[in-house]
């Protein structure tokens, strides 16, 4: 059910955690292609990139559960919180995309995609807000979330083990399954798009 917006203090502790987020986007980007450089510090290999990409993913996650955690606990939701929070997940998703997609394990036409829906979805935001309607999100969009993240983690396991030289004969299908997993996602997402749209337009009929 969409809510006239309410403006509260927009740096609580669930922000704080959405802010850690953000701040790791860019520490991914750089880690991730760091070892491409290869300066002389760098000369044993990009497998010390392995271990620290992991933590940045995994702590990324973590704060994306704590953050609406908190936020329910604390009742510290809020108009900013609604928008921001998933501003932040996608900021670094798609920064991670972007990394598979310059290693060759996600087709660019995929994250192209992906890049549409998610500024497709900012522009509905942002008219929903004119409207006076903080719109945070919905059922499909959680869902696309969830295969963001899997198809996030089946690409950096690939990724993974092309650094660390494990499983070299079965790379490839590692690389192929995680390709299938972003296209599943990428497909939710479309759909979760047309059901943003479809808030938006019962949105303006209604006014």
């Amino acid at each position: 059910m969409l809510r006239p917006a309410v403006h509260t203090n927009a740096m609580t502790l669930a922000t704080k955690f959405t802010f850690v987020r953000l701040g790791l986007a860019p520490v991914f980007f750089i880690v991730y292609l760091l070892p491409r450089f290869s300066p002389a510090w760098f000369e044993k290999g990009p497998a010390w990139t392995v271990p620290a990409l992991w933590l940045i993913f995994i702590v990324s996650e973590l704060s994306d559960m704590l953050d609406g955690m908190i936020a329910r606990r604390r009742n510290e939701v809020s108009d900013f919180g609604k928008l921001f929070d998933p501003f932040a997940d996608t900021l670094m998703q798609i920064t991670c995309f972007l990394c598979f997609v310059l290693d060759n394990i996600f087709p660019a036409i995929l994250f192209l995609l992906v890049l549409y829906r998610e500024f497709s979805i900012l522009l509905i935001r942002n008219l929903m807000l004119k409207k006076g309607v903080a719109m945070g999100a919905r059922l499909g969009g959680k869902i696309k979330t969830v295969t963001y993240i899997i198809a996030g983690a089946a690409a950096l396991l690939t990724a993974s083990l092309r650094r660390l030289a494990l499983f070299e004969s079965l790379q490839n299908y590692f690389k192929t399954g995680a390709v299938i997993v972003f296209l599943i996602s990428v497909i939710f997402s479309i759909v979760s798009f047309f059901d943003y749209l479809s808030v938006y337009r019962r949105a303006s009929a209604s006014k």
